[in-house]
This record gives C-alpha cells, sequence and structure tokens, in this order.
C-alpha cells in the first residue's frame, strides 16, 4: 500500500493488544503490565513504551510510559512535604532553598526510592490523554497530530469509541521507509535544494 492512501487504522495498534491497568493500580503493576507486554508481543512490532490506564467507567483516561515511571522514582514528594511543613511553620525561605540543593535525589539510595514507589498510584504519575485521532484519518493528519500535540501517541477512535492506539515510531517508520524508497524522478513539485 502507497504511503498515500495510508489510513491512521493501518498503523495503529488495536486497544485489545495494548498493556491497559485500571486507575487503582500500583506503578509495580505498570512495570509488570509493561515487562509482560514486551515479552508477549509479536516480533515484528516494537514493543509498547507506555502502558493505557482505565478509569471505573473503561474509559481510557491516561498513559505511563518508561519516562514518567522514572519521574515518579526521582520526584521528592517526602521532601516537598517536609518543605511545606516547614514554611508554614515559619521556617525561613532561605533555608528552605538550601535543603532543596542539599537533599537532592541522587544522593538517596535508588533501591529504597524504587521500594517508595512500587504502591504508588498510577493515577498520581500518568498524564491524562486529551488527545486522538479518527482512525480514517490521513497519514498526514497523524504526523500534523504529533507534532503540534508533541506527544509519543494518540489514542485512535471510531465514531467516538476508542479503537487503538497510533504510536509515534509506526509513523517513523512508514515515513522513513517512504523517503529511503521514494525516487526523486516520483517527486512532484520543486526539489529540496
Amino acid at each position: 500500500m502507497a504511503v498515500n492512501e495510508k489510513r491512521v487504522k493501518d498503523l495503529m495498534v488495536p486497544i485489545d493488544e495494548y498493556p491497559v491497568v485500571s486507575i487503582e493500580a500500583t506503578l509495580l503493576e505498570v512495570v509488570n503490565a509493561l515487562h509482560e507486554s514486551h515479552s508477549a508481543g509479536p516480533p515484528d512490532r516494537e514493543p509498547p513504551r507506555a502502558v493505557l490506564v482505565m478509569d471505573e467507567q473503561k474509559r481510557i483516561v491516561g498513559k505511563i510510559g518508561h519516562l514518567l515511571v522514572l519521574k515518579a522514582v526521582e520526584s521528592q514528594q517526602h521532601i516537598k512535604c517536609t518543605i511545606n511543613a516547614l514554611t508554614s511553620g515559619g521556617v525561613g525561605q532561605e533555608f528552605v532553598e538550601w535543603m532543596v540543593e542539599n537533599l537532592r535525589f541522587w544522593q538517596e539510595d535508588i533501591s529504597d526510592l524504587c521500594r517508595r514507589v512500587r504502591k504508588m498510584p498510577v493515577k498520581e504519575a500518568m498524564l491524562p490523554i486529551h488527545e486522538s485521532i479518527d482512525a480514517e484519518s490521513s497519514l498526514g493528519e497523524a504526523i500534523h497530530g504529533f507534532v503540534a500535540w508533541q506527544t509519543l501517541s494518540l489514542l485512535v477512535t471510531r465514531q467516538g469509541e476508542i479503537v487503538g492506539i497510533l504510536r509515534l515510531a509506526d509513523v517513523y517508520h512508514a515515513v522513513a521507509a517512504e523517503i529511503r524508497n521514494v525516487r526523486d524522478e516520483d517527486a512532484k513539485g520543486e526539489k529540496y535544494e
């Protein structure tokens, strides 16, 4: 199929083939779902790098991927709580700034941080999803969506229902293949110089 004829539905991963967790799940459940999806997926497809989050009404409301898991590990929620308590108790701003500078994440034991976030609710670390694209949209519309929204994936809808997820990597591979395969004489209009 020519790249100009491809639709979002041709490149999307069906929703039932993508890892999903409940909004009540923990980060440990997210990490386990990602691990399982990496080993269970087809060998010709890149593994998922995110898990979708479903609410009580079975709607996809968010996603969490590698970067957000690492941000959760790095987050200093326990320090923020301590700082809030100190500032509300009258401790000066200069001392609080000194604490922030000197109580850095990288000084803590990574195993301790990982132990802390295992039970963190996914809803505290996930990214809410608002962007979507229709399954019948063109590849050009998908590229525009990725660039405009600066996202790694888009929910795919058909008649308002979520039917899949379109990943930036899959769109990139289709475009990269076209760049490699298109001949200059096939190009319409002026050549890039």
